[in-house]
């Protein structure tokens, strides 16, 4: 279980996408921190800004190769220009897809100098530090994700998942939550489930099983139709062994149509029998066991058997121990086919089943023999039945039962006139 588990927490964001010089005027707005006004504002040289023209307009045109080589033929000589020019070089690389490295590089030439525009400089450092996710550089990214937020001012719901993911990448589990916790602040009514998914990863990773119910108890209020919640809260409540709760939040899942597989089929009907309620363990393995989703094999089909002689319905029970006799022509279920048989009154078929089970080598002779006389002895063919009585006194197990049975049977047959 623990290892399913783990394998099922996936996270369902994406690093943000990459901000382009198209975007400059619309991200105007977010440079509104008293500090960046105090920055200075640069505009870049006449020949150097008509060239980046012709470079933007490569750019709109969908020519990035275009725009690449018109920017990195640019002999920018003061300090802005080169900065500017390296952070146009490092989008464009950013947006090819396969040059990441490339583009932290430029990033990193653009940003030290620290003459950027405050938007520019600001974006500079969030692509720089989204980049380094990418590459897996995640030491670095968090030193450049809490340089963002200290220049910017911002908490950003997406970034603290990001720091709280670099955190989870370098095995600092216990360090996973407080950026976590800030994400889900940040968000506020704009809920998101991937902070929580990452503190039920931490938690988990750190068996820290009822920390991690907490968050679940949570994350099915806030989401509730999200079923990997409802199935990872019943698998944590049966973790510590609260099996009542566990029964309780499975039930409820498999109510809204969240379990889907046959091992959590099988583990609720489990749960059910194991509180005593083998009818609905019963009636749920039935059903999917028809439908396909649980396997028709040997162990499901004595599953479904055990519990519905655990629910009283012997003739279900009879049914399901007959297949399973078939399925496996094993001495054991012809056995228990035949008793189950027997204790609903269809003496004819039981003995056929009792009969095979002997055939087959069946250990518990005596008893079947014993079982074999009694079903004759019902159907009033008592020479057969003596006879059987008789085998079942070579059983020590039950030579006492079929010794009184001896007596009454010769004894009922004589009153009925029947020569044994």
């Amino acid at each position: 279980m623990l290892k399913k588990l783990s394998t099922s927490f996936l996270l369902v964001a994406s690093i943000a996408a990459v901000q382009l010089p198209v975007a400059f005027d619309a991200t105007a707005a977010e440079a509104r921190q008293e500090e960046r006004k105090k920055r200075q504002t640069r505009l870049v040289g006449p020949s150097v800004g008509k060239k980046v023209g012709k470079a933007f307009e490569a750019y709109t045109a969908d020519d990035i190769d275009g725009a690449l080589v018109i920017l990195l033929d640019i002999n920018a000589r003061k300090d802005y220009d080169k900065a500017y020019v390296d952070r146009f070089v490092a989008m464009m690389y950013a947006q090819q897809g396969n040059k990441e490295q490339k583009s932290i590089d430029y990033l990193k030439k653009a940003i030290e100098p620290d003459l950027l525009n405050a938007v520019d400089h600001g974006g500079a450092l969030k692509l720089l530090a989204d980049l380094q996710m990418q590459t897996k550089a995640y030491k670095e990214a968090l030193v450049n994700y809490k340089l963002w937020m200290d220049f910017t001012g911002k908490s950003d719901g997406n970034t603290w998942v990001k720091i709280s993911q670099a955190h989870s990448e370098l095995k600092q589990l216990d360090k996973m939550i407080v950026p976590a916790d800030n994400a889900i602040a940040a968000y506020g009514d704009k809920h998101n489930q991937n902070p929580y998914i990452l503190k039920i990863m931490s938690y988990f990773e750190r068996k820290k099983y009822n920390d991690a119910i907490k968050v679940l108890q949570t994350a099915v209020q806030i989401f509730p139709a999200t079923k990997q919640f409802w199935i990872q809260l019943g698998q944590f409540y049966l973790m510590v062994e609260d099996y009542p709760k566990g029964l309780a939040t499975l039930d409820l899942a498999y109510k809204q149509g969240f379990l889907d597989k046959e091992s959590q089929i099988k583990t609720l009907s489990s749960l059910f029998a194991q509180n005593e309620m083998p009818h609905k363990s019963a009636l749920l393995l039935e059903k999917h066991i028809a439908s396909g989703l649980v396997k028709r094999d040997d162990s499901n089909v004595a599953s479904l058997a055990n519990a519905w002689h655990a629910a009283q319905h012997i003739d279900k029970a009879a049914k399901y121990y007959g297949k399973l006799a078939k399925m496996t022509g094993a001495a054991k279920h012809y056995s228990k086919h035949g008793m189950l048989l027997k204790q609903d009154e269809q003496f004819k078929p039981a003995i056929v089943s009792l009969k095979k089970a002997l055939e087959l080598g069946v250990k518990s002779k005596g008893r079947v023999h014993l079982s074999i006389a009694e079903s004759y002895f019902y159907l009033e063919k008592y020479k057969q039945a003596y006879a059987s009585f008789k085998s079942a006194m070579k059983d020590p197990k039950t030579r006492k039962t079929a010794k009184s049975w001896l007596g009454f049977t010769k004894d009922t047959a004589e009153l009925k006139k029947v020569k044994i």
